[in-house]
């Protein structure tokens, strides 16, 4: 009897053991995939809170909140902007936001977008980018899956003490520039760039490191770079700008490969050209005049050049297109042929507004 009572007894501990890895294990098996998001602005910024949590949103909602995002803001895990699209490359992270062309030199076929004067709006030119990248330069992002891409409403030049209106007028001045071929934009106007992240811009203006800034106007607010410019130097209402910068939101490869097929899904679903476009018309073309509100009621100058001075800009910038095509031909593509095929696309996804 006490032998069957023992064996019973055991038989108990067994079964609850049993029962109490079963009911782990499925714990376990319910926890969501939680994906590590990281990019270089607060998590106050337009950028954070008006595309990239969205989007999280998004797939937590239609993956039943079986995957859901953690978001790193402002670098929180480690290194600088210029080293994101390693950090997802590496697995360091799962996906970023970033700017690739703050690795100089990487992403030369994908900067063709980032010429002056070739993009009108954000949502054309980030339709544009999307189809370019996925015919032409998918080789550049290897090891990183690309969900979207985007572009912002291009760049202008605000400053602080100074106020010039002419090609003339920017002789010497110390400008800061996103990218490579900003600064070549900016060194055949005359001027000398000064290269550096947009988190970086409000420390150098007021120290006079540079004297002033090429930012678009959603990057305003978020360095609150309206507090301190009190001019600020456009186009003509409608033409493209300066120049843009290219927006990559991809993922590690291996971890999207890793996602079993119906989250995976779930991505794909919230990729793609259309959520390029949602991203560019959104987040920039929509707020632009959102963006300017606060400096205007600063007190700020806005001077538009005029259709003549506009041209001179453009006629001292030939050489910068030159330059790409002569990048791209040196490592084996057909840098004309790009170019060409680039503007196609742009002209393509502005007729369809």
């Amino acid at each position: 009897m006490k032998q069957h009572s023992k064996t019973f007894r055991a038989g108990r501990v067994l079964a609850a053991l049993a029962l109490g890895l079963t009911a782990a294990a499925g714990a376990r098996a319910a926890d969501p995939v939680v994906l590590k998001v990281a990019h270089f602005l607060p998590a106050t910024s337009s950028a954070q809170i008006n595309l990239i949590q969205p989007w999280c949103d998004r797939i937590a909602q239609e993956s039943g909140q079986r995957m859901v995002c953690q978001i790193y803001p402002a670098m929180q895990l480690g290194g600088t902007p210029a080293q994101l699209f390693d950090q997802a490359k590496d697995g360091v992270a799962d996906i970023v936001w970033t700017l690739p062309t703050y690795s100089a030199g990487r992403f030369t076929k994908s900067a063709v977008y980032e010429l002056p004067w070739l993009v009108p709006n954000a949502e054309a030119g980030s339709r544009a980018l999307w189809a370019f990248t996925q015919k032409y330069a998918l080789d550049e992002y290897k090891g990183v899956h690309p969900i979207f891409m985007h572009m912002h409403g291009g760049t202008l030049i605000h400053f602080v003490g100074k106020r010039p209106k002419t090609l003339a007028d920017m002789k010497g001045l110390k400008i800061r520039s996103a990218n490579r071929v900003n600064s070549q934009m900016l060194e055949a106007i005359g001027a000398v760039p000064v290269q550096m992240p947009l988190p970086a811009v409000p420390d150098s203006l007021a120290k006079g490191v540079v004297d002033g800034a090429a930012v678009p106007w959603e990057g305003v607010p978020a360095i609150k770079l309206d507090e301190i410019s009190r001019y600020h130097l456009d186009v003509p209402q409608g033409k493209p700008r300066m120049g843009n910068s290219i927006f990559l939101f991809g993922m590690n490869q291996a971890r999207y490969d890793s996602l079993p097929p119906d989250l995976k899904k779930v991505i794909d679903d919230n990729s793609g050209i259309e959520v390029s476009a949602w991203a560019g018309r959104t987040v920039f073309d929509e707020r632009e005049a959102e963006f300017m509100k606060t400096s205007r009621e600063n007190g700020s100058e806005f001077h538009a050049m005029d259709e003549a001075e506009y041209q001179r800009w453009v006629d001292a910038t030939q050489g910068v297109r030159d330059l790409w095509i002569e990048a791209v031909d040196k490592k084996g593509g057909q840098g004309a042929d790009l170019y060409t095929a680039a503007r196609n696309l742009v002209k393509e996804f502005s007729m369809r507004r």
